[in-house]
């Protein structure tokens, strides 16, 4: 038999290569629409005259790391915070983003609990980081770019 046939597991990624790889996906893609590492730290929003503009919350920045808040202007009726909302992290020196958490001013003990098992966190960070890839891919189909960036007021 051939060796390719023999080693097939090697050919295909693991689920901890695809999140990585997401990870690094999402950096790219977040990188070329809103550029946030040139950014000073402060609240931005895109509209592109389609009734849904996205907010960015440049919250922190760091020599090598960036903690940022992806939002529309839609209103949660529970939380009373814009919804949907994903929590983010930038790693400009591996060029690797991850989407935290998309619950409003929730850090992810309080969304999965406490004590929460492996598998389940990381189940977790596959379905944010995979909604996070989809939702910048959709807000780059609509237009949105650092050219419709603008600070708030």
């Amino acid at each position: 038999m051939s060796a390719v046939l023999d080693n097939r597991h090697s050919l295909l990624p693991g689920r901890f290569e695809f999140l990585m790889g997401l990870y690094a996906e999402n950096y790219h893609r977040l990188t070329r629409l809103f550029a946030p590492q040139q950014l000073a730290p402060g609240r931005y929003v895109s509209d592109v005259d389609d009734g849904l503009a996205v907010h960015l919350h440049v919250q922190e920045c760091h020599p090598y790391t960036l903690e940022l808040e992806l939002t529309y202007d839609f209103v949660d009726a529970h939380t009373g915070q814009r919804a949907p909302s994903a929590q983010l992290r930038m790693y400009t020196d591996a060029h690797v983003a991850e989407a935290l958490h998309c619950h409003p001013g929730r850090h992810l003990w309080q969304v999965l609990g406490p004590f929460t098992p492996a598998h389940t966190v990381f189940q977790h960070r596959l379905r944010m980081n995979g909604f996070l890839s989809r939702w910048l891919e959709y807000l780059a189909e609509q237009g949105h770019s650092i050219g419709t960036l603008e600070a708030e007021t």
